[in-house]
């Protein structure tokens, strides 16, 4: 894998919701303006308004105006970044020319995103338990288990960017790890403030 590729992946990543956003997004915006309404006041919430927005939009017949329905989309939109992320970190076992450091480096963020997946991915049918928010400690334990498996991921995300924090790395492959994963952290960290969202509004009362 050479500088050229690497150069191609990190404008590739950078664009990954943009390029959603132009194609399914712009449909969903004339058969469903209420839902594109509901979505761009609920990312309001999170750290990443306009990237939640272009990620999200094209969810919107799914979404209506439903926060679970939201939350769960933004799920599944970080469980597939999370996914092709992982891919993209195991390419780069091989790339040729890694120091030890950097080859061990690549091998642990291998590591913390394959945990990344495992935890995303086993939130998505826990927030299905939730029900119909009329389950009281029912629904609270369900959805404190969405939210500690995702802050799981994305602490393991921002884990895989430390080990490249530091002098001496290969600033391509340094260069190429971060614009995926910081891409990928703040898609999830958008998700777990619309988890958080879901969570507040439909709270049991006391």
């Amino acid at each position: 894998m050479g500088n050229h590729t690497l150069h191609l992946l990190i404008v590739f990543s950078s664009f990954q919701c943009f390029l959603a956003y132009n194609t399914m997004a712009k449909s969903a915006m004339s058969s469903n303006p209420d839902a594109i309404k509901f979505i761009k006041v609920s990312c309001k919430a999170t750290l990443y308004p306009v990237l939640c927005v272009q990620c999200l939009s094209a969810y919107a017949n799914t979404v209506k105006q439903s926060e679970k329905q939201l939350a769960h989309a933004a799920l599944s939109v970080s469980l597939s970044r999370a996914k092709s992320t992982t891919l993209f970190v195991s390419k780069l076992t091989r790339v040729r020319g890694l120091k030890p450091r950097e080859k061990q480096a690549v091998k642990d963020c291998l590591d913390n995103m394959s945990d990344s997946v495992d935890q995303i991915n086993k939130s998505i049918p826990e927030l299905g338990h939730t029900g119909q928010f009329s389950g009281g400690q029912d629904f609270m334990w369900h959805v404190s288990n969405v939210q500690t498996w995702v802050s799981a991921a994305l602490t393991d995300e921002n884990t895989c960017l430390d080990g490249f924090s530091g002098p001496g790395m290969n600033g391509h492959v340094k260069a190429a790890l971060r614009a995926r994963i910081l891409h990928l952290a703040q898609v999830t960290s958008n998700s777990l403030a619309l988890v958080n969202r879901f969570a507040d509004r439909h709270r049991p009362s006391p």
